[in-house]
This record gives C-alpha cells, structure tokens and sequence, in this order.
C-alpha cells in the first residue's frame, strides 16, 4: 500500500484568553469582537495547505472513504510535491460541514475541497463570503452554485442539453419526456421543454408518474396517446434509475413505445455498470463522460486499494489534480476566482472541465449508445473549450 500522504485534521479550536475582571469606569464600555485568525496556507517546508471535506462517518461513509484514497492516489500520480492534504469529516449534515470548514480555516487551508452534499456547499456560503477560503464542492446541484463556492459534480441539465443536440443532428425534432415526479425528474422536464424549444423543435408530451410506480402504466399510455403523429420520430427522455427503470420501460414497451418506435434518450443515472443488462435500452443515448478514460482509473485503484472505486471517486481525484495546477501557477499558488475560472479550464479523469463565473461547471460530454452489454461513444467529447464562450 502506498503511503499516505494525508494528514488527518485534529480538533483545534483557538480558545480566547480570559481578561481581567472589569474596573469601575465612567467612560461608556465598548465591546471588541475579537476573530481568531487563520493558520499560515503554507506549511513549514513550503508546501499549501488544501483542505479535503468529505462524509467520513454517516452512511455515506464508504462514498467518503474512496473519494479520499482516490485524493490520495491523486497526489501519488501527479507527484504533486506542493499539496498538504488534510482530510476533515463533513458528516451528513450542512453544520458538520461548516464545522469542518471552519477547521480548515483555522488551519490555514488556502482551498478546500468538498464537501459533498449540496446543502452543505450552500451552507458554506456566508462563510466564503466573510473572506473565507474558496471552495469546489463535490455537488452536481446548480442550485447552490455561486461565486465562491463551485460545483464540481456533474450537472444533469448539460447531460439534457447534450444529448438533446445530438438528437436535433440526427434529424430528430419531436421530443417527450417520461419520468418520476421528483424534483430531480421535474428539473430534467423543465430542461428538456426550454432547450427544445430554444432551438426549434416540439415538446410533444410530459408524463411524471409516482416515485413508487404505482401509476406508472398509466402515465405512459398517456404518453403513447400523446406522441402519436407523423411528424417524425420522438425523443423520449427517461431520466430513470435502476430498479425503476425497468418497469418505466416496460411499461413504455407495453404501451407501442419501445426502442423501434421511439428514440430513447437518458441522464447519467443511466451511467452505471452492466447497463446493456437492460435489454429495453439497446440503441439507447444517454451523455456521460468518455468511460475509457475513468476505465484505466478503475483499473489503477482496483491494483493499489482491491476493490472498485464508487463512481464519484473520479472528483477527488480531478479535485486534487486542479489543486495541483493552481498550486504551481505561481509561488504560493493561485487559489483566486480568476484562476479558478480560467476559461481553457481543466483536464481530468471525467475529461475537460471548467468552472464559471456564477458557480457552475461546463464539462465535455459524450453520447454514449447502449449497444449490447455495453455503452459505446458515438459522438465524442469535445478536447477543448477554445472558441466556446463561458455562459
């Protein structure tokens, strides 16, 4: 086993010094607030201090586990000599997390990674805005994307907007949506409804059905009524997770609407193991990053930990790969927004991505087609942001 290079983070709390007991005085008394300052962001060998936030306890705390070992294998790869790691347990709740970043500050980190839950970035605003340290959240929600505080994880919106444009190059203009009545399934309706739109096209049916299923087979033979027409095919997005998935097809298939009639399209909840599995997905898109690039992650981490990485371990290491850079952009590094931002942005694992001015990330995606037991790329991420403009 390699060794490890984080330093686990201790409590540490500044404790203020008792003053001496008030003398009688005519003057009005003035009160003094006094803020504990932040630690220095270099260590004494010079090295900055960067801060790891991850749910280290909880249920989440095998996710936590494989997110740090793959920070740590991260720092071993890039041989990133400039990084201090430590790790802090944000815990399942946003005030673990703003415990946790309040650690890092004391201890000077200069950037913090993490944490993981959206609610928890959010949280952490008012204290990035205090003069806080920036911070990359591990978060894929939008919603609490702000400048200061970054997502990392990637969105579902984009996925939308992506396959959606290979769907319009295909020559396909009419589009539904079939999905559970979830914020999560209401978000991607309402991305799919205004991007169709913006470019053109029909948004010829929109069918949420319970998250237990229980109406599932009813909601889709509205659907099928809804998407009958000659106007061409329908794009149906299913943003659907295993064990649902299956019934939500099934039934589509009952009801005429299988993968001959209509063109199948997804979000990365489709982006999981074994996925050609789901014979109903064949000839499926869905976008998601290039899998041969995480595949040869997958292998190193398999050889240096013997066991699979979850799924989101890819953004500790990307995360730590971006410390790294920022770190060598000057002596000292360059933890600023304008260097977080830069608008060629960044390569890692998952492929380029970068962070823009209001919070969000822009990644380059792929569509991927289920083929077999398999996704295969049939349109491949683009290599670089240049000519792009950062919206």
């Amino acid at each position: 086993m390699r060794r490890s290079f984080f330093v686990l983070a201790t409590a540490a709390f500044l404790l203020g010094a008792c003053g001496e007991p008030p003398k009688t005085s005519t003057r009005t008394a003035q009160t003094v607030t006094v803020t504990p300052k932040a630690g220095s962001p270099l260590t004494a060998s010079g090295k900055v201090r960067i801060a790891l936030l991850l749910p280290l306890s909880g249920r989440a705390a095998p996710i936590g586990q494989a997110m740090q070992q793959a920070a740590e294998m991260a720092l071993f790869d890039s041989g990133a000599k400039e990084l201090a790691l430590s790790a802090y347990d944000s815990g399942e709740s946003a005030e673990t997390a703003v415990e946790a970043y309040r650690k890092a500050r004391l201890e000077g980190a200069a950037l913090v990674l993490g944490p993981l839950y959206g609610t928890s970035a959010s949280a952490l605003v008012p204290l990035v805005s205090q003069g806080g340290m920036n911070v990359i959240a591990f978060s894929n929600d939008e919603q609490v994307a702000q400048r200061g505080v970054w997502i990392m994880g990637i969105a579902a919106p984009p996925q939308v907007r992506r396959v959606v444009d290979h769907a319009f190059e295909s020559g396909i203009r009419r589009f539904a949506t079939f999905a559970p009545q979830t914020p999560y399934g209401e978000q991607m309706g309402r991305t799919l409804e205004t991007y169709v739109t913006t470019r053109g096209g029909t948004v010829v049916g929109r069918e949420f059905f319970d998250p237990s299923g229980s109406n599932i087979a009813a909601q889709a033979r509205e659907l099928a009524a809804s998407a009958k027409g000659d106007g061409g095919k329908v794009a149906v997005l299913v943003p659907v997770a295993p064990p649902l998935l299956s019934t939500a097809l099934a039934s589509l298939a009952t009801n005429g609407l299988d993968g001959r009639a209509i063109q199948l399209i997804g979000t990365g909840v489709w982006d999981f193991p074994g996925v050609g599995s789901e014979t109903m997905l064949r000839g499926a898109w869905y976008a998601a990053p290039d899998p041969a690039k995480r595949a040869d992650f997958e292998r190193r981490f398999v050889s240096t930990y013997g066991r699979p990485p979850h799924r989101l371990a890819t953004l500790a290491y990307d995360g730590v790969g971006l410390a790294g850079q920022l770190a060598r952009t000057k002596p000292g590094g360059d933890f600023s927004a304008e260097a977080i931002t830069n608008p060629n942005g960044w390569s890692g694992v998952d492929g380029i991505f970068r962070f823009l001015p209001d919070g969000r990330s822009e990644r380059a995606l792929a569509v991927i087609e289920i083929q077999g037991d398999r996704g295969v790329v049939i349109s491949p991420a683009p290599t670089t942001f240049a000519g792009q403009p950062t919206n």
